[in-house]
């Protein structure tokens, strides 16, 4: 029996999830389940014998805490495909598709979303077994997630003839209202949308061929003219753009008359809303929910999630408090939809606070913006041990540097020396520099930009690396 190739797909921004989850940082990556992100523990998850090594499918954006996450798993991929840009979900599934039939025409691919949590794997992998057949035969199996509730923020199949656990599938239908919602619940033939599927490539393909053969022709085209890059294979921006931004439910799923469903149970989530983070956490005797540090008094069904702050909470019940370091959000639990039109208005008027957090991660370690000003801006840097930045240099600023731990090798206009804590450094200008962790800890310093103009913009890269700025 061959290995089925799972294909995580990762390429969301998660976005009814701000303040936390952000463009450079989303919600897969976030280490807010038991120190691991939703994205580990679904690479986790197909891990096992009855699967090959991953393929993995994100934003370009995204790529060194996707193969960071990758080695801490200890998984090795079968690819890092990069997106330069999304588009939805059925230009990855073309892709998919065609990668697997490199190893097979035959090959069974698992398209999942990185991005949900299943706590019963046992009952994932279970109906993934059950699938097998169905998908063997040619037809394509979408999961479906048996309900608890009337919710009306996912999809529903309506589910047809079907034998043991595999069904045919009667409609898809959009997200409903509260009583549409009840109804469903109440006929015992409807399940929620997963977004999860299993195939073979040559069945995919065909379908392509015959619903979306535009898609398939430009992903195969970005596909074929893609180049390497490190550990990635980056698709070629230009064909990729020609690509329909459509899911794969439009595309294929309501369009093919060979679509089979597995219902399943899993203890599944989206968690695409706080009212659902809220949902799947442990709760306190008043159904207070916390990530983070937090106080309640005459409060109840709350939810508060803290990276840094201590958040108080007096005499409310079904709140929402979501605290980062530069920005809040209060909201009722209710309408915790309505978060992604706070983060539309956002990225109208163009604020950083979707797009990254004041902590920026980069392959060599992160750093975390302190203070800003027209004329200074200060930032704590931190570098992996054996790590170093691009050497590099500045047209409007000087920098101050304090290490605070750790040792750094500086290099400064070519002359290279050691710092360890409380020692410090000067860059003038101009001056080439780069800063290197040639130790066996992380370490780090206080670096002080000042100058005329401070910006991204001012940094010149000789070597072609990643700078710190």
């Amino acid at each position: 029996m061959s290995a089925i190739i799972p294909c995580i797909l990762s390429g969301g921004a998660g976005s009814r999830l701000w303040p936390l989850s952000r463009q450079t940082m989303p919600k897969q990556f976030l280490r807010i389940f038991d120190g691991e992100s939703l994205f580990q523990k679904t690479v986790e998850r197909v891990s096992g014998e009855a699967f090959s090594a991953p393929l993995v499918i994100a934003n370009e954006a995204h790529r060194f805490m996707a193969g960071e996450q990758l080695a801490e798993a200890g998984v090795e991929p079968r690819a890092i495909v990069l997106e330069p840009f999304g588009r939805n979900t059925a230009a990855p599934a073309a892709l998919a598709a065609l990668i697997a039939a490199e190893t097979a025409r035959d090959a069974l691919v698992l398209l999942l979303p990185s991005d949900h949590l299943i706590r019963d794997t046992n009952a994932f992998l279970n109906a993934v077994e059950s699938a097998r057949p169905a998908a063997e035969a040619g037809r394509i199996v979408t999961f479906g997630i048996t309900p608890d509730r009337a919710h009306t923020g996912y999809g529903y199949i309506r589910l047809g003839e079907g034998t043991d656990c595999v069904f045919d599938v009667a409609a898809f239908i959009e997200k409903p209202d509260k009583a549409r919602a009840q109804a469903f619940l109440a006929s015992g033939d409807h399940v929620w949308n997963s977004g999860i599927f299993l195939f073979s490539a040559r069945t995919m393909l065909r379908a392509f061929e015959k619903h979306a053969p535009g898609v398939l022709d430009a992903v195969r085209s970005a596909h074929e003219n893609g180049r390497e890059d490190l550990d990635f294979l980056r698709l070629d921006a230009d064909a990729f753009a020609k690509a329909d931004n459509i899911s794969i439910d439009y595309a294929i799923m309501e369009q093919a008359d060979n679509i089979a469903c597995v219902p399943m149970d899993p203890n599944w989530s989206d968690l695409g809303a706080w009212s659902a983070v809220w949902e799947i956490l442990d709760k306190d005797e008043a159904g207070n929910s916390t990530l983070g540090e937090a106080l309640f008094v005459d409060a109840s069904d709350n939810l508060v999630v803290s990276d840094d702050a201590v958040v108080a909470m007096v005499g409310l019940r079904d709140v929402m408090v979501v605290s980062t370091k530069d920005a809040v959000l209060v909201a009722a639990k209710d309408k915790a939809e309505d978060v992604k039109a706070i983060v539309q208005r956002l990225d109208n008027d163009k604020r950083r606070e979707t797009r990254r957090h004041r902590r920026v991660y980069r392959p060599w370690g992160w750093r975390e913006e302190i203070a800003a000003h027209a004329r200074y801006h200060v930032q704590e840097i931190e570098i992996k041990p054996g790590k170093s930045l691009s050497l590099q240099s500045h047209v409007h600023r000087a920098e101050h540097w304090v290490v605070v731990s750790g040792t750094l090798e500086i290099e400064i206009e070519g002359a290279k020396r050691f710092l360890s804590e409380n020692q410090s450094a000067f860059v003038p200008i101009g001056a080439h520099h780069r800063l290197a962790n040639p130790g066996l800890i992380p370490a780090r310093l206080i670096e002080v930009q000042s100058g005329a103009h401070i910006s991204e913009e001012d940094i010149t890269r000789h070597d072609g690396g990643e700078g710190a700025s």
